[in-house]
């Protein structure tokens, strides 16, 4: 049984009971690596949009949702994939403007990439991007358990008195 996250504003709510079995109800289903932070954040700025057709948002680095029969688990941490709601697995590019397409904001970007032949030319950028993501989740990991900057600053500021007197050496740093 998969656990599914529901969209905070979907128009019609996902089956309560987490089952996926049915999407007559549901629009797209998101699968995303809840494990990734960049991935989090990602999908934590679509969530809080209105979309124009209910989203589930399944978490499939989630051990406790099933994959069904045949599906690798790896397969789909390792590219995003949306479901649409005939049952077509959508990966990469074409996931992606499946999913602009549907949210407000975003929906520029699901046209433009409907556009003749533009669809492979986001695969080939999103392609690079994997190449890059481990980098950019090493990053954002290390931002993540970083402490916050604190107000305090170990050089005290410069007021009037403690600044260097203007002398005609040359032009001074202060005004």
């Amino acid at each position: 049984m998969e656990k599914i996250i529901d969209s905070k504003r979907s128009k019609v709510p996902a089956d309560s009971s987490g089952s996926n079995d049915s999407n007559e109800n549901c629009g797209l289903t998101v699968m995303f690596d809840g494990s990734c932070p960049l991935c989090r954040r990602e999908v934590g700025v679509y969530r809080n949009l209105a979309p124009l057709e209910p989203i589930r948002w399944l978490d499939v680095s989630d051990k406790q949702n099933n994959m069904a029969p045949g599906e690798k688990r790896a397969d789909y941490l390792a590219r995003f994939h949306v479901r649409t709601a005939n049952g077509e697995l959508l990966s990469g590019a074409k996931a992606f403007v499946a999913l602009w397409s549907s949210l407000p904001g975003w929906r520029w970007l699901g046209r433009f990439g409907q556009l003749p032949g533009m669809t492979p030319v986001l695969e080939c950028l999103y392609r690079g991007f994997l190449h890059v993501r481990p980098s950019m989740q090493r990053l954002a990991r290390r931002l993540d358990a970083s402490p916050a900057p604190t107000e305090k600053s170990s050089r005290p500021p410069l007021d009037k008195a403690s600044r260097p007197a203007k002398t005609d050496a040359g032009p001074s740093k202060w005004p």
